[in-house]
């Protein structure tokens, strides 16, 4: 590995600026003693290489991500999460050198499910996509250094997003499985009940949802789920276009409650909103003609291609405001989630230093 001076940690943090290697805010400096305590908490190998991260397909090593990892301003507790969210939009069905280099304002939804996210302190609840969360801010923060430093994703040069979003710098969260009335979504993936993973989605900002519940009101739950439709749906989104890709759901616990008691499941909830998100070819038509298929104004078109599309988990704090992620829907794949296991018992213990 090339290494590089500076006089001092000032210096230090002005060259990386120089060189493009941060994501423009202030970093960790990557001493050699850092990134070898990072390496150690990952259980692997400094020179075990992941793969090939594009656009640029520089050679993703443990070491390199953990460079990133401690730039990023992550412990070595969240070594772990960073290593399968690394892992997981390597494989080929994320289409990581597409996600990278599109026009549209794109980045990794990290979601994570397991009791090793709520010990290392990974939020769920109130603010969990917002500031205030060392967890979920330098994880996926360190996952974005990462794709720029590795994979050569600056803006305007290889990274082409026409205006991009905050989520770019990192977006992550853990599903607030304590506060959900259905299993953790990481069993949709058929992972054992309890396991730790991370799911990773090519998503668009979060766009609010607002729902009001009425208890004397029996279609009260349909309603919320028709206006998850018509968010999931709207005039702007890749979604209605292309109509591939999937999306994200992030239930607040009181929505997902009054779901959940009126029997809705997570599957069936994901079997209306497909039934649902079918829109007349007249509405494409209307907003983007050069996008519309072929057929006559009055076809009903689905615009996901079957209910597993809908990523639905719960998140966030009881209230108004439910929200939900399109996606870009393009990529050899159709921009659907890819998924990997949270490795924690191979780490070595990390020593302490006082230095």
């Amino acid at each position: 590995m090339e290494f590089l001076e500076a006089i001092d940690q000032v210096a230090a943090l002005e060259m990386l600026h120089e060189m493009g290697c941060t994501d423009g805010l202030p970093v960790i400096i990557p001493t050699t003693e850092l990134v070898d305590r990072m390496v150690l908490a990952s259980g692997l190998d400094g020179d075990v290489v992941l793969g090939e991260v594009g656009p640029l397909g520089g050679s993703a090593t443990v070491e390199k991500l953990a460079t990133n990892a401690v730039m990023a301003g992550c412990s070595a507790d969240y070594m772990p999460f960073v290593l399968a969210a690394m892992q997981a939009v390597l494989q080929p069905e994320f289409d990581l050198s597409e996600v990278q280099s599109t026009t549209h304002s794109i980045a990794p939804l990290l979601v994570v499910n397991g009791p090793l996210g709520a010990i290392t302190g990974i939020a769920s609840g109130f603010g969990a996509l917002g500031p205030g969360h060392r967890a979920n801010a330098c994880i996926g923060r360190a996952l974005r250094l990462a794709m720029m430093n590795i994979g050569g994703a600056q803006p305007g040069v290889s990274d082409m997003a026409l205006l991009g979003h905050p989520g770019k710098f990192s977006m992550c969260l853990a599903e607030a499985e304590h506060a959900s009335p259905f299993p953790p979504m990481s069993e949709m993936w058929g992972y054992p009940t309890g396991s730790d993973v991370v799911t990773a989605l090519g998503t668009e900002a979060p766009h609010s949802v607002m729902f009001v519940n009425d208890a004397d009101d029996p279609d009260s739950p349909d309603r919320l789920l028709r206006i998850l439709a018509e968010v999931s749906t709207n005039a702007g989104s890749n979604n209605l276009y292309l109509r591939t890709g999937s999306v994200a759901i992030a239930l607040n616990p009181e929505h997902a409650n009054v779901l959940a008691t009126a029997g809705w499941t997570r599957s069936s909830i994901q079997d209306r909103l497909f039934e649902l998100c079918h829109v007349r070819l007249s509405r494409i038509r209307s907003l983007n003609a050069a996008l519309t298929p072929k057929g006559p104004d009055d076809e009903l078109v689905p615009v996901f291609e079957s209910p597993d599309h809908f990523l639905v988990f719960v998140a966030g704090a009881d209230g108004l405001y439910s929200v939900v992620f399109p996606s870009w829907s393009a990529g050899a794949h159709g921009n659907n989630p890819v998924h990997m296991a949270v490795v924690s018992d191979q780490a070595c213990e990390v020593p302490f230093s006082t230095s």
